[in-house]
């Protein structure tokens, strides 16, 4: 007895034990974020790939297909059966017995297959993840660079507003005095409605891409973070992007995720061919009748296939396999386009920026000869309006100009993977190798 009871205790052992996990009660936002100094652009992308709870989430989902690669290595149970049948009546002199051992040789068959399909899944999953990583990355450089801008603008427009706000209290003090008529001052009140408007809009911009910045790093919606007041980005080098982009398909993650996603449905396919092979087990039995005759001997049941040939597996496979090529094709024919349209929006906004600067010194010129005229009383208030109201409008002009133009770099530098993890860091495979 104690020598039976053993073996069982010591399966038992082996066993995986059942623990709770309960789901969070809260939401895992950070609170708070540390005194220091202005973040940089590298840093807040840090942040971002360390708290961004979608990362979080999709890495808690790698380990999925590594416990799926862990699976498909695990050859698969041997069967054991055994029957005992007392003897009632009759003219037996014994007990009947009969005990049988075997397995399942069609899935030994597969079993090269699957377990290179299960390493090209356990690489696509850690391939999505590292594309889920650029996107992230990429969409906190833009946020971060955006915020930086969009105080800029919001600098100068304070600027424009207390400016035309002074010229306003001026002309309302000189309207209640008699100085002035309503038709002199209405410049200076209209042109303080839309420095107003132009103001709340960029505060309304600067509120939002804060909590998009917020969200994105995994902080509540109250943290402010303190940004340094320029932007930093990767070196860029519109030639040797475009004679990277023939290189593509090697460097980008969701392309290589595809790769393997293709070469994993290839033993897929190769599965579905090999399963045609009839189901056989294979095995041993011994068995005794009730006059204590015994035998032993090998036994096999194999499977007909009559009606059912894997047919519709091995189709669906091959669909399956079709599907997968024709997406990796489009998403390579969008990659390339993205990058050479980028490309081609960033020239055009260049020669866009270059037209408005030049033609902002003349402006920020014709406004302080405004304002020194208008100190003299040598110049119409709709003409001061006007000169000072296109300064501004100028300088706003080139803002936007510029962090368009910065908005579709960081979007190009996303695409190409520029400062930003390489596969390298993938882990191997037969289909990356």
């Amino acid at each position: 007895m104690r020598r039976a009871v053993l073996p069982l205790l010591l399966l038992a052992g082996a066993c995986q034990h059942y623990a709770p996990a309960p789901l969070a009660t809260r939401a895992p936002l950070i609170g708070h974020i540390a005194p220091g100094h202005p973040l940089g652009i590298d840093e807040v992308v840090r942040l971002a790939l360390e708290n961004n709870p979608d990362l979080k989430a999709a890495r808690a989902k790698r380990g999925v297909a590594d416990a799926a690669l862990i699976q498909s290595g695990i050859l698969p149970n041997p069967s054991l059966a055994g029957a005992f049948l007392p003897l009632v009546s009759g003219v037996g002199v014994a007990s009947a017995w009969s005990v049988g051992l075997s397995t399942d040789v069609k899935a030994l068959v597969t079993y090269r297959s699957r377990r290179r399909a299960a390493r090209d899944t356990a690489g696509q999953a850690a391939a999505d993840l590292l594309w889920q990583e650029w996107l992230v990355a990429g969409q906190a450089r833009q946020l971060a660079a955006d915020l930086i801008a969009a105080r800029r603008q919001q600098q100068l427009a304070d600027e424009a507003f207390r400016l035309l706000s002074a010229r306003d209290q001026a002309m309302r003090t000189a309207l209640a005095a008699g100085d002035v008529t309503l038709v002199t001052a209405s410049p200076s009140f209209s042109a303080l409605q839309t420095a107003r408007g132009t103001l709340d809009t960029i505060d309304q911009r600067l509120l939002q891409l804060r909590h998009q910045l917020d969200a994105l790093l995994g902080f509540a919606p109250d943290i402010e973070l303190p940004l340094v007041p320029a932007v930093a980005l990767p070196p860029f080098d519109p030639a040797a992007i475009r004679a990277s982009l023939a290189t593509l398909p090697e460097r980008r993650p969701d392309l290589l995720a595809l790769r393997l996603g293709y070469a994993a449905q290839e033993e897929g396919v190769r599965q579905a061919i090999l399963t045609q092979f009839p189901d056989l087990v294979l095995g041993g039995s011994a068995t005794s009748d009730s006059s204590k005759v015994v035998n032993v001997g090998p036994e096999a049941t194999i499977g007909l296939p009559i009606f059912d040939r894997g047919q519709g597996t091995i189709a669906a496979a091959r669909a399956t396999r079709a599907l997968l090529q024709a997406e990796y094709a489009a998403r390579l024919a969008t990659a390339t386009g993205e990058a050479g349209a980028a490309l081609a929006e960033m020239e055009q906004l260049e020669r866009q920026l270059v037209v408005a600067r030049a033609a902002l010194p003349a402006a920020r010129l014709a406004a302080e000869h405004a304002q020194a005229a208008r100190g003299r009383s040598a110049i119409e208030e709709t003409a001061y309006v006007d000169l000072i109201a296109t300064r501004f409008t100028r300088e706003q002009d080139v803002m936007a100009l510029e962090t368009a133009l910065m908005d579709r770099q960081i979007a190009l530098q996303t695409l190409i993977g520029a400062g930003l993890p390489t596969v390298d860091t993938l882990p191997a495979t037969e289909a990356a190798r």
